[in-house]
């Protein structure tokens, strides 16, 4: 055997009764092995029974309980995304108790799409499980953890569920760092840049067409928070993206306005304000007021979270460095 620090490597293989599983795991051009080679520096190779899994103990152990696990998540039918298997990684280093298929188990259903949504990390089954068990949740951390995009699912899911009888989408019409200028057209059209994530994560859903006829008949309302003011939001699921660009009396507004049978997803980055010099965020300052509040979730994603490609996660954590370090 070869050595490695002094140490005797160590050789495993495991095994793989169906091809096509086994061809679904390495992924295309073998990207998944070398995903994993290079992020636990080990070698991969393939044999006529399976995958052999050769390098110090630690890595070995961890590359054959990650792979078993996929193994049988994707014979179970479920679909490994690229960049799961990075993701995977980080979650068995973190905590080798930890069981891939948990986050199966909170799957979001939505009638009419091929694939449910399943989180990507136990932050985001948290998340998930949050938004069932609160009325008002907040989901804090950086760009690309899935804060939109799960809440818009359980949104969907409880409309044709028919557990709320409307969805509300809003969030502050505040330009993210650029002077945008005099934008043409009526109110609607103005503010319609604002609001075309909300869109955009919403036409991942449903089909353009029924979401443009639920949108034209007020089923869902896609609006800036302003437009909000003096209402009160019953039966209904409020979405509040953007959310570290409201001021307080903006948060405290939209906070007061649910009625019964609603409920509120907050979303926000406190990394990300583009308020104007020396004006609170409405969602630090909620976060520091309702803190301890009984009845509400406030769930905290981290770079580890970030759903979107792999390097994306690298560039928060290199940007969270810089700011420790200052």
């Amino acid at each position: 055997m070869k050595k490695k620090n002094g140490a005797a490597d160590k050789e495993v293989t495991v095994q793989f009764p169906d091809a096509s599983v086994l061809q679904t795991l390495v992924g295309e051009r073998d990207d998944n092995l070398k995903t994993i080679e290079r992020l636990l520096s080990l070698k991969v190779g393939r044999s006529t029974s399976g995958l052999t899994l050769t390098g110090h103990d630690s890595d070995v152990e961890l590359a054959s309980d990650l792979l078993n696990q996929l193994r049988e998540l994707i014979a179970n039918g479920e679909y490994i995304w690229p960049g799961d298997v990075e993701r995977a990684i980080k979650m068995l280093s973190a905590d080798r108790r930890r069981r891939l298929e948990e986050l199966f188990r909170d799957q979001v259903r939505i009638p009419g799409r091929k694939r449910s949504i399943v989180p990507k990390t136990f932050r985001q089954k948290e998340y998930l499980e949050s938004i069932q068990a609160y009325d008002l949740i907040f989901g804090v951390g950086p760009a690309g953890t899935g804060k939109t995009y799960l809440a818009m699912a359980a949104a969907v899911s409880a409309l044709i569920n028919k557990t709320v009888k409307r969805i509300v989408l809003c969030r502050p019409a505040v330009e993210a760092g650029e002077k945008l200028g005099f934008l043409p057209g009526d109110m609607a059209e103005k503010v319609n840049p604002y609001l075309r994530p909300l869109y955009d994560a919403l036409h991942d859903m449903v089909e353009f067409d029924r979401a443009k006829e639920l949108v034209d008949k007020g089923t869902i309302e896609v609006a800036p928070l302003a437009f909000m003011r003096g209402r009160t939001l019953s039966n209904a699921f409020v979405i509040v993206d953007e959310a570290q660009n409201t001021t307080p009396i903006q948060m405290k507004m939209i906070l007061t306005r649910l009625g019964f049978g609603s409920k509120c997803v907050i979303t926000g980055d406190i990394t990300q304000i583009d308020l104007p010099r020396g004006i609170i965020s409405g969602l630090t300052d909620a976060l520091q007021v309702l803190r301890g509040v009984e009845g509400l979730g406030i769930i905290e994603f981290s770079e580890q979270d970030v759903v979107r490609h792999p390097l994306v996660s690298r560039i928060v954590a290199a940007y969270d460095q810089r700011s420790y370090e200052r």
